[in-house]
């Protein structure tokens, strides 16, 4: 290896070095006691075929050199053992250390701002769509508009069961003051919806946001539902019940002519061997 290694301004170990990396951004330093213990790893061992190994390498107090990226065995293990922290990661930022530091990575904007023009560049939050792996990447949920964006910073190696789809309301319950409304200052501009207007004047047909359109739809058929909620269901289950008891009916009837069917075969035979029998003996 050179005597000036590409790692070499990363000398704190494995996990400071992995999370330096640039596409890395949003993970935080998962303590090395939380790694250790075996109650964090239910769930998590029975997945991976190098799961001691690469907990070895997580808890290593180097970084890796240039020669360990060129062995193929080391790059299996490391695939892992990123898979392995991610996981991890994503249990430790529910603890009280873990939250914190993602409450200060927060309120720098550390995971970027939410694209949408009216929610004045609020800082969002890293969630998964997806606590499996391999599933889907890391996205960002704005707490203004609730809506959830692609990163616009470099995030292609963070995998969503990084974080988790709980994470975003999870932080905002534990810490209250990090909902936008407890952000306002008193010469910030009131939050408005936007209308198309023409010289000053509304067009007529036109909407505006079409996501306070939606919210009013969904709250209005929500209300509206909701009382009648049961007896909609008691007449699903009326309707399941009387087309069972159609069906049973018919099945009933069926078999009722089948056994007709059969009787009268059964007759015809007896017929038809009387018969027989006198033509024989005549």
């Amino acid at each position: 290896m050179s005597e000036e290694s590409q790692y070499s301004e990363h000398p704190g170990g494995w996990i400071e070095w992995f999370c330096a990396h640039e596409d890395h951004q949003f993970l935080c330093e998962v303590d090395d006691d939380f790694i250790r213990d075996p109650f964090n790893q239910i769930g998590i061992k029975g997945k991976f075929n190098f799961f001691i190994e690469a907990i070895s390498m997580i808890l290593q107090p180097t970084s890796p050199e240039d020669q360990d990226l060129e062995d193929e065995r080391f790059l299996e293990v490391y695939q892992e053992a990123s898979d392995i922290y991610g996981l991890l990661h994503a249990r430790f930022i529910f603890t009280s250390k873990g939250s914190a530091i993602m409450r200060e990575r927060f309120l720098q904007g550390k995971f970027g701002h939410c694209p949408r023009i009216y929610c004045e560049k609020q800082n969002v939050i890293p969630i998964g769509l997806c606590e499996d792996l391999k599933t889907a990447r890391i996205k960002v949920f704005c707490p203004r508009c609730e809506e959830v964006y692609m990163p616009k910073k470099k995030c292609a190696d963070i995998d969503g069961a990084y974080f988790g789809k709980s994470f975003p309301q999870f932080l905002l319950m534990t810490y209250p003051d990090l909902h936008p409304k407890f952000q306002l200052l008193p010469d910030t501009q009131i939050q408005v919806d936007f209308e198309p207007t023409l010289f000053g004047f509304k067009i007529a047909g036109k909407q505006g946001s079409k996501i306070k359109k939606f919210e009013q739809s969904f709250l209005c058929n929500h209300s509206i539902t909701q009382p009648n909620i049961q007896p909609i269901e008691q007449n699903i289950l009326q309707q399941e019940q009387k087309q069972y008891r159609i069906q049973k009916q018919q099945q009933q009837e069926q078999l009722n002519q089948e056994l007709n069917q059969q009787s009268q075969d059964q007759n015809k035979e007896q017929k038809q061997k009387k018969k027989n029998k006198k033509k024989h003996k005549q």
